[in-house]
């Protein structure tokens, strides 16, 4: 099996650990190569020029739909010539009454080669297929909504 591990590190840069006086500010390493600057979502006190779990997994998500999608399009035939997708994760309270990601909205926009259509029912089907065989939706609760644009 692919190695699918991440390397984190974190270190106190004040002299105490205490509530509210800490930076949750931390590096995230994929590969050994690929090195990311991670905090809290700023709405908890964290940086905006870093990425924030939330975010990373919305990546993650519109990553793993791609993917799919890309995978079920060169298998129907459709000559894909670009995909770009803005996902957006919403905070809120789940049914328990705990913080959590409550919902993940994908915007997939899907481009053709010239003279290459599909009609909006095969388009949502898709992309319906897409989200039921990928990964990381697999692994979510019913959370994702998927806006084609």
């Amino acid at each position: 099996m692919s190695d699918l591990a991440i390397q984190l590190h974190w270190q106190r840069a004040e002299p105490v650990l205490a509530a509210g006086h800490y930076s949750n500010a931390h590096r995230v390493s994929f590969n050994a190569h690929h090195d990311l600057e991670v905090d809290a979502a700023p709405d908890w006190g964290g940086d905006p020029a870093h990425t924030n779990p939330e975010q990373a997994l919305a990546s993650a998500l519109s990553s793993c739909h791609m993917m799919t999608f890309l995978a079920l399009a060169a298998k129907a035939g459709w000559p894909v010539a670009g995909y770009s997708d803005h996902a957006v994760a919403y905070l809120g309270k789940n049914p328990r009454g705990q913080m959590s990601v409550t919902r993940i909205d994908l915007h997939p926009v899907v481009r053709f080669d010239a003279g290459f259509a599909v009609s909006d029912d095969a388009m949502a089907e898709m992309q319906d297929r897409a989200h039921r065989y990928c990964f990381i939706a697999n692994t979510l609760a019913d959370t994702v909504e998927i806006n084609i644009c």
